[in-house]
């Protein structure tokens, strides 16, 4: 087996791992995200499928004997918990979920394990959005899956689907894929459905051609998107999957979206699916989490001098510009900062607890630092912490 290079390291045929323009930069590629749904994973009857569990593996294999590194995003857990517990179908109640993926988190691992071995150790990383988003759970998120990329391993990566609430019905992994893509650096992500590729309408449609490159957000413009198709024990769509390209693609990272049986040639550089050009630069990862992911704990009301701040000067939000408080949060949620109309403006992690802010509000750092004592002059949401959200 060789050994995997790092992102911009020297590749093994003594060119530079790393930077893919297009398509057909994808062999060489330094690191790459890859993530596959369920219905990609699982038979007719709803269990794991070990064919194409390691027709996927044989795949990935080839990817890392070329020198690209492969962290893969893998749903499926929920799916392969069914089985054992009797369950016919996905169910709908948390509690239910929340089992399932308990029981078929370690059966999804071990089944890469047995067929990943021995050339390749596996390793399982759970996340939630509070690792994505929180600066501590984010540097340990981090530094985990760059040890174990820089051993040797082949990261596994879901959503902690046990513990999660409303984050277990947030797009089937396809965005977290795209958030860990960020998280690690990667210079690729490839997403993996049971659907070969976009189409301009439902591929089971007769005239329904493929989209082979989408260059700009404007290509997707009379694009019709299904449902979710595959064996109904998924929950992501192609709407999903768009989605989740448009977050990587205009935050510097390129996409491609194809069918995991057209994994293989894809990830050779080969003319298959849809391609999503880059349309921006990279932002910090939690700030993408932040503008795209985050589920608010509440809100507060800015004024228009403080909208005009935070929008137009990248500045902290400070107390003074701050009209009303709104929800039940604790320091470090994430909130909505909203105009008096009611408008999204931003949204970044708040510096102190809800019932906290009141007596603040209005008031200037040196006000506050005189009448309530030191440490109460600090900003509401540091600049670092905000992210402006698209009018």
């Amino acid at each position: 087996m060789a050994t995997t290079q790092p992102t911009g390291r020297a590749a093994p045929d003594g060119g530079t791992a790393g930077a893919v323009g297009g398509r057909g930069d994808l062999p060489r590629a330094g690191r790459v995200v890859v993530k596959v749904g369920s219905s990609s994973l699982t038979s007719a009857a709803g269990g794991l499928d070990a064919a194409r569990l390691e027709g996927l593996v044989g795949v990935l294999q080839a990817a890392r004997a070329r020198g690209t590194e492969v962290v893969l995003v893998s749903s499926g857990a929920i799916a392969a918990g069914l089985a054992p517990l009797g369950l016919a179908r996905r169910p709908r109640d948390l509690a239910t979920q929340q089992a399932a993926a308990s029981v078929g988190q370690g059966l999804l691992v071990a089944a890469y394990a047995a067929a990943l071995a021995p050339a390749t150790p596996v390793g399982q990383v759970l996340l939630t959005a509070d690792d994505v988003v929180r600066r501590t759970h984010y540097r340990n998120a981090s530094r985990a899956l760059e040890r174990l990329l820089a051993l040797g391993v082949l990261p596994v990566v879901n959503e902690n689907d046990t513990v999660a609430t409303d984050e277990i019905r947030f797009g089937d992994n396809d965005r977290l894929a795209a958030l860990v893509a960020h998280l690690v650096r990667a210079d690729a992500l490839v997403l993996l459905s049971d659907v070969d590729a976009l189409h301009d309408g439902p591929p089971s449609r007769p005239g329904s051609r493929r989209v082979p490159l989408v260059a700009s957000p404007a290509d997707l413009d009379g694009v019709e998107v299904g449902g979710t198709g595959g064996a109904g024990v998924g929950t992501g769509g192609m709407a999903t999957k768009i989605a989740a390209a448009g977050i990587a693609s205009s935050s510097g990272i390129p996409v491609l979206l194809t069918s995991a049986a057209l994994a293989g040639p894809g990830l050779a550089g080969e003319d298959v699916g849809t391609w999503f050009a880059v349309t921006g630069r990279r932002v910090r990862t939690r700030l993408l989490w932040l503008a795209h992911a985050a589920r608010s704990d509440g809100a507060l009301v800015l004024d228009a001098g403080a909208v005009r701040a935070v929008r137009e000067r990248d500045a902290s939000l400070l107390p003074a510009g701050v009209r009303e408080v709104r929800g039940t949060f604790e320091a470090g949620d994430p909130v909505d900062l909203l105009d008096e109309a009611g408008t999204l403006v931003a949204r970044g992690l708040v510096g102190y607890a809800a019932g906290e802010v009141p007596p603040m509000l209005g008031r200037s750092t040196g006000d506050l630092a005189r009448d309530l004592g030191p440490g109460r002059d600090r900003v509401l949401v540091h600049r670092d912490d905000l992210v402006v959200v698209p009018r």
